[in-house]
């Protein structure tokens, strides 16, 4: 094994880390969008529950 193996290996190594963070960061952000988008929808439950009800005397 010569040193050019050991980079070429470092640098593969190197290459799968990062697409391994690339794959985290897009589930994570998918999981964020899907979050962010079930908020909205009960926000919006909540205030058509609120102007539904009759006011109080």
């Amino acid at each position: 094994m010569n040193v050019d193996d050991v980079i070429s290996e470092r640098i593969a190594a190197a290459r799968a880390r990062a697409e391994e963070a690339k794959r985290r960061r897009v589930a994570r952000a998918a999981a964020r969008r899907k979050g962010l988008a079930q908020r909205h929808a009960q926000k919006l439950r909540n205030q058509a529950a609120r102007t539904n009800e009759p006011e109080a005397p």
